[in-house]
């Protein structure tokens, strides 16, 4: 999880996840960014494995830049995030896209991501306390969400599904 500036605001609870093959951005920081949904362009592409068992379909996509920082050195780009109205526990994800377009490298062990930037390499990271933190936090979010009737609903048919051969 990284600090970083999206568009003209400062996102504290970004997740850098190279397992994914999105960026994605939540309605819920949209708004809290002051980023009109007009913006967003409609799209039919689902993805698939981030609710078990079922296919998603975002809002739409929308392009921002992206600014990673070091101390007095900077890389921007632009990335295309997948605009989704799920409820969050990070402001956004981002992906293999956004590797790709930075050249970033990821050190999951030092929880580090580097890149070149014009002034020398860029070095983004976080603490372990900050990690588990926010941890903890999700885990708070998923058993609310497990809670609900629909987690519930899925569970059963899974459990149903697994019975009957």
């Amino acid at each position: 999880m990284v600090d970083l500036i999206v568009g003209m605001k400062r996102l504290t609870k970004v997740l850098i996840d190279g397992g994914s093959g999105l960026n994605i951005m939540y309605t819920e920081t949209l708004d809290a960014m002051g980023i009109d949904r007009v913006r967003v362009q409609p799209t039919r592409a689902p993805f698939h494995s981030v609710v078990p068992r079922k296919q998603a379909l975002p809002l739409g996509q929308l392009d921002l830049p992206v600014t990673f920082e070091g101390l007095s050195n900077y890389r921007t780009k632009t990335l295309t995030f997948e605009v989704v109205g799920f409820h969050r526990t990070y402001h956004a994800i981002l992906g293999q896209p956004c590797y790709a377009k930075f050249m970033a490298v990821p050190n999951y062990t030092f929880l580090k991501l580097k890149m070149s930037g014009p002034g020398g390499i860029i070095i983004v990271g976080t603490s372990f306390q900050r990690t588990y933190e926010h941890e903890v936090e999700c885990c708070d979010h998923v058993t609310a969400i497990i809670s609900s009737t629909e987690l519930m609903a899925l569970r059963k048919e899974v459990t149903e599904e697994t019975l009957d051969p």
